[in-house]
């Protein structure tokens, strides 16, 4: 299978970025000016949220209007919404939990996917399934850097994006775990700034989360 993601970079998406930003919109017409101030600021990977009515058709106009942006479909929890996420453009999926009816549609969907786990048992049942990237969620309620650190020894082969109460204060702390590729929030993404069409500001708060890896890889 070809990979959708860019073929300079590795294929996962957990290496694309150190943040990937976790976008909810409710007028799908700020998705492009929004996503072009996220690459510029170096945050490639965007994951738009199906939380609202717009974020179809913000993942299609992203797909459609900024292509040097990876665009992926967030709080997918159904079958359907997988369907739906990847006709729309999505080049990745992420979701909050699994089932195994989520899981089977992930798995065919073509694009690469990231289910969302907070228990130990849940990481080594996709382990047992032969997935390896999870989201681990809700990262900062679920037992944070402490829990993903416990979970490193006898689980290396699981790689995690935590999400969830994380800003930029903490994310150089996951950044910094060996078992985390990448961290989700929206911090960079200020309710204001969007609704003002701030997209400076929201281009120059990106680009401070880009830098994060380095200030991870000072705390190791």
């Amino acid at each position: 299978m070809t990979s959708p993601l860019p073929s300079s970079s590795a294929a996962s998406v957990l290496d694309l970025a150190p943040v990937v930003p976790v976008v909810v919109l409710a007028d799908a017409a700020d998705a492009v000016p929004l996503a072009r101030a996220l690459v510029a600021g170096g945050l490639p990977a965007i994951e738009v949220t199906l939380r609202t009515p717009a974020a179809l058709d913000a993942i299609r106009a992203i797909a459609e209007g900024v292509p040097e942006a990876v665009v992926g479909a967030g709080t997918v929890i159904t079958p359907e919404q997988v369907g739906a996420g990847t006709a729309a453009g999505a080049r990745f999926l992420v979701s909050p939990g699994w089932t195994e009816a989520l899981l089977a549609a992930m798995r065919g969907s073509g694009v690469p996917f990231l289910p969302g786990v907070s228990t130990t048992s849940e990481v080594v049942a996709l382990l047992e399934r032969g997935v390896r990237e999870m989201k681990f969620f809700p990262a900062q309620a679920a037992g944070g850097t402490a829990y993903l650190r416990s979970l490193a020894g006898p689980l290396p082969q699981a790689r995690f994006c935590p999400t969830g109460g994380i800003g930029p204060q903490t994310a150089p702390e996951y950044l910094a775990l060996p078992n985390v590729g990448c961290v989700g929030g929206s911090w960079m993404i200020p309710a204001d700034a969007v609704a003002a069409g701030d997209w400076g500001r929201i281009e120059r708060l990106a680009r401070t989360a880009a830098g994060l890896r380095d200030a991870g890889e000072r705390c190791r």
